[in-house]
C-alpha cells in the first residue's frame, strides 16, 4: 500500500507517473472490505438525525417518513443531515457528487 504510482494512457500517449497517497487499488481483493470499514461512521451519522439509510457499493440512500402535516419538518431535518454528510465526506477525503444527488 506504499510507493504506489499511477498514470494515464490515452491515444498512444502516456502521462507522467504520480505517486498515490490515498485510496485502494481498484479491483483489489480487500477493496470492498476496506470501503465498508472506511464508511462505517456514515450510517450512525444518519441515524443521529432519526433517519434511515440504504448503502450499496458507493451509493447511499437516506430516507424518512412522516405525517403529511410534518413534511416541512422532515425536509429541514433531511437538509441538516445532508449538510452533516457533506462535512463528514470532506473530512474523510470523499466527494459528494451534487449532479447525482436528488431530494425527492
Amino acid at each position: 500500500m506504499t510507493d504506489r504510482q499511477q498514470y494515464v494512457w490515452h491515444d498512444g500517449m502516456q502521462s507522467t507517473h504520480e505517486f498515490i497517497k490515498f485510496g485502494v487499488p481498484q479491483g483489489s481483493v480487500l477493496g470492498p472490505l476496506l470501503f465498508v470499514l472506511y464508511t462505517a461512521d456514515l450510517a450512525p451519522l444518519i441515524v443521529e438525525h432519526r433517519l434511515h439509510s440504504h448503502l450499496y457499493a458507493d451509493d447511499t440512500q437516506v430516507y424518512g417518513w412522516c405525517q403529511p402535516t410534518d413534511a416541512s419538518l422532515l425536509q429541514a431535518n433531511m437538509s441538516r443531515c445532508l449538510d452533516d454528510v457533506w462535512r463528514w465526506m470532506c473530512s474523510n477525503r470523499l466527494q459528494l457528487n451534487a449532479l447525482k444527488t436528488e431530494f425527492i
